[in-house]
């Protein structure tokens, strides 16, 4: 899949080879030439993408209060594991965000891209989308228990500010916007494209 990474961001090499794939992570080792001229085995973690959406409904944004088995209670934005199937990040984004929510929406952008740990090839996709177009129920998955709240600019604003849950990996956006129609003056994310 084709997808925009930061432009510092650090790459398992082509010649790495897989040497443990589990569940979720895998481990890839390969020979690297030091500077004296030594070779060593480096190694490095890969795990599936994930993507977070902040979710505009006219004035309100909808926040997650979500709990999994083996790590409790916290606030998050829609959002979760890009699967192989998905197309894009944007088409697990709405995946995502119709299992979590029910909701559909008529925009979405790509406006933040991290890694947030350079030992794992893992990228996490921030997403704004707007303009609900439809809702349905929710499919959530037996490991989840999702209670979907729709929640003022101000507030979510707040949380995020004071890191509560994964909120605040938006901070940094939310301070830029005066209102949530402000979050939709903010640019697509520019990277580098990659295909992994």
């Amino acid at each position: 899949m084709k997808k925009t990474v930061p432009t510092d961001a650090v790459l398992i090499p082509e010649q790495a080879t897989c040497a443990f794939q589990g569940e979720i992570f895998s481990v890839h080792q390969w020979p690297q030439t030091l500077f004296d001229g030594s070779v060593v085995t480096f190694e490095m973690l890969k795990r599936p993408d994930t993507t977070s959406v902040m979710c505009l409904v006219d004035d309100k944004i909808i926040v997650l209060d979500e709990e999994q088995p083996n790590s409790g209670k916290r606030r998050s934005f829609p959002g979760g594991r890009v699967d192989e199937e998905d197309e894009d990040i944007i088409a697990a984004a709405k995946r995502e965000v119709l299992e979590e929510t029910g909701y559909t929406f008529q925009n979405w952008r790509l406006v933040k891209v991290w890694q947030p740990v350079k030992k794992l090839e893992w990228f996490v996709h921030l997403v704004i989308a707007w303009e609900p177009v439809g809702q349905q129920a929710t499919a959530h998955e037996p490991g989840e228990k999702i209670t979907v709240e729709l929640l003022s600019f101000n507030d979510v604003k707040e949380l995020a500010m004071r890191g509560v849950g994964f909120l605040g990996e938006a901070g940094e956006l939310l301070e830029q916007a005066e209102s949530s129609g402000g979050l939709l003056g903010i640019s697509e994310f520019q990277g580098k494209t990659v295909d992994r």
